[in-house]
């Protein structure tokens, strides 16, 4: 199990953004799975667990996002822009400043759909799987799973699309822009997060994923592309062994 416990730590986080949940499901897939080793495939195991995963979200979560993209913008852009403080900052402080909004906007952006949806654009963007992967992880037929995928593509490109600037260099969210009015929301913060906050964050030096920050400053414009680019959520480093040796 535990070559398979990021990718579905990335799966369920990305489904709850919310990392208690997001560990205390893990636990309890992996507590499914045992009980149906028995049913496991000898092959595609990644898609089985996910299978598992989906179907134990699809009970515990709310039929309609627990946000919305008004809330979101209400947190984000309902103030004056604020270049001030970007340009106040030291270049690393700027730099990860940019990279954490960008990644929170993002991912919050995904939680704006309703869970169907939001699993289809995850399994195909965020883990990149086949369309057939993809249909079988989430239980359904592949021209199912296609309709879900292309309401949630036109969803988040219908959002971002006159907003960011990293689907268009010419929108007017600015994420230099938006970082004041970020951190005065708590929805960022200027110092590295650690315990039980959410990061989604990894330690290498930011702008070298491709994500249009640092040093990589060309705006992605495709959704897939974006979100590709993303780093998986951090996973606290011993959860994996913990949670073998609760199972064992």
């Amino acid at each position: 199990m535990e070559p398979h416990c990021q990718r579905l730590y990335n799966f369920i986080f990305r489904l709850t953004l919310d990392r208690d949940r997001a560990e205390r499901y893990l636990a309890d897939v992996f507590a499914l799975a045992v009980s149906k080793l028995a049913e496991a495939p000898a092959e595609d195991r990644e898609v089985w667990l996910l299978g598992l995963a989906n179907q134990l979200l699809e009970q515990r979560l709310p039929r309609q996002p627990e946000v919305n993209f008004d809330i979101l913008d209400d947190t984000l852009r309902n103030e004056a822009t604020r270049t001030d403080v970007v340009r106040s900052l030291t270049d690393p402080q700027r730099d990860f400043l940019l990279w954490e909004l960008k990644q929170g906007c993002m991912t919050a952006v995904i939680n704006c759909l309703p869970p169907g949806e939001r699993a289809a654009f995850v399994v195909a963007h965020v883990l990149k799987l086949s369309d057939s992967a993809a249909a079988q992880s989430l239980g359904v037929t592949e021209s199912a799973y296609k309709v879900r995928l292309s309401r949630a593509r036109k969803k988040v490109g219908d959002y971002l699309a006159p907003r960011c600037e990293h689907v268009n260099p010419m929108n007017p969210c600015r994420c230099p822009a938006r970082v004041g009015t970020a951190l005065n929301k708590g929805f960022i913060s200027q110092v590295p997060r650690s315990g039980g906050e959410v990061s989604l964050r990894k330690p290498e030096p930011y702008g070298r994923y491709g994500t249009g920050i640092g040093n990589d400053d060309a705006p992605l414009r495709d959704i897939g592309a974006i979100y590709g680019s993303l780093p998986d959520p951090d996973m606290q480093p011993d959860l994996a062994a913990k949670l073998i040796e609760r199972l064992g």
